[in-house]
């Protein structure tokens, strides 16, 4: 799975390269071949999406419900807490930053789009979905807190086979044909003028988000600096092995041995560390929360679509208990985000692919501040733990 996404990276940019070429370049009888290909995926996409809500989500939650009682409940609390926090730091930084770092580009791309050509699929199919997405998030969350109180039970060996199936159209359709949708994508903005914009505004974002993580790190180690009584910054310290090698690896389960050991040198005890460390490699999101929160917002001023707070808090508490399947999909959190982008924030086909294309350029800083996160959780809990929860 790290190599698919690593291979996933690597196509991404060809196809940003290529798009962009064939739409400046390629005649319109060949890029609307392109764009054919766009509006059937997108149609199967959508089609897909709520049988991935469910296929993640449930055996996720259901999971999550085993053993471990207040220490489980614990970690649990933090770590949504923290990625919550993400999701509202990021909301009100990027709300006062994007709408005048974005503004020219707002405008030149409004002004292409009213005068630009566009590209026209030959023909198109309509396949509707089995469940909206709201219904397969609630339905998703009923089946999977049910059956998180219930040890033994058919229905959870059935999904845990429908997990595997939709891991396997993730894993051997969707992600494989997401480079060429995202071509496409590129070729349209291309052909019609707006990809030079486009490229202006994702490394402003790309800057912004990075900044934004290095931010969120500080602040989640100066609280377990205060809860310890530690120097934050030596306790972060410690853990950049971790950091460094999630950047290379790109998966936090993969990282779980690094982050696991420079836990235990930060003083954590190893049955604190064995526990929380897996755990919230799992549903410790707070690095991904922020990519995709400040992406979506940028986005939609791009796209001039309005946005509020009461909007990006309903999302955001959403997606932070959407993404505990995350860590388990090829491509990261957005593959579980792609449904609440679509339902909550209203975004076609078009901007879910650049979301796609942005998360994708960003993944291996999201997933290290995920990973380091999780050592900051883990003094945490130690602290608690030994105070309250030990007797």
């Amino acid at each position: 799975m790290k190599r698919l996404f690593s291979n996933l990276l690597f196509k991404v940019f060809i196809a940003i390269v290529l798009g962009t070429v064939f739409g400046l370049y390629l005649p319109e009888s060949i890029n609307r071949i392109f764009t054919t290909f766009n509006a059937f995926f997108g149609q199967f996409l959508s089609f897909s999406i709520p049988l991935i809500i469910m296929g993640l989500i449930m055996p996720a939650i259901a999971d999550l419900g085993r053993g471990a009682g207040k220490l489980l409940l614990l970690t649990a609390a933090i770590a949504y807490g923290s990625t919550l926090f993400s999701g509202f730091m990021t909301y009100f930084t990027a709300s006062n930053i994007f709408p005048q770092l974005l503004e020219s580009s707002v405008n030149h791309t409004a002004d292409i789009t009213d005068s630009g050509p566009e590209l026209l699929p030959y023909f198109s199919l309509t396949i509707p979905p089995v469940l909206d997405v709201m219904t397969a998030l609630v339905l998703a969350f009923v089946i999977g807190l049910g059956l998180s109180y219930q040890e033994k039970s058919s229905l959870k060996l059935v999904i845990k086979d429908f997990e595997k199936i939709i891991m396997q159209l993730i894993t051997n359709v969707i992600v494989p044909l997401l480079p060429l949708f995202i071509l496409g994508i590129f070729v349209s903005m291309a052909f019609s003028g707006q990809v030079f914009s486009i490229f202006t505004v994702f490394l402003s974002i790309i800057g912004v988000i990075f900044a934004l993580h290095i931010l969120l790190l500080l602040l989640q180690y100066t609280i377990a600096g205060l809860f310890t009584k530690r120097n934050p910054i030596k306790l972060l310290a410690t853990m950049m092995p971790a950091y460094f090698t999630a950047l290379g690896t790109q998966s936090s389960a993969a990282t779980i041995p690094v982050t696991l050991e420079q836990t235990l040198k930060n003083g954590v005890s190893e049955k604190i560390a064995g526990f929380v460390v897996p755990l919230c490699a799992t549903i410790h999101l707070s690095g991904s929360m922020m990519k995709i929160t400040a992406c979506a917002m940028a986005l939609m001023i791009l796209q001039g679509v309005p946005f509020s707070f009461t909007l990006f808090a309903g999302f955001i508490f959403v997606l932070a208990i959407a993404m505990i399947a995350a860590p388990g999909v090829p491509g990261g959190a957005i593959m579980a985000a792609v449904g609440i982008l679509q339902s909550m924030l209203g975004f076609n086909e078009e901007m879910l692919g650049l979301m796609i294309a942005l998360y994708i350029a960003m993944d291996s800083f999201g997933t290290a501040c995920n990973v380091t996160g999780d050592g900051a959780i883990a003094l945490v809990v130690n602290r608690v733990t030994k105070e309250k929860l030990i007797a």
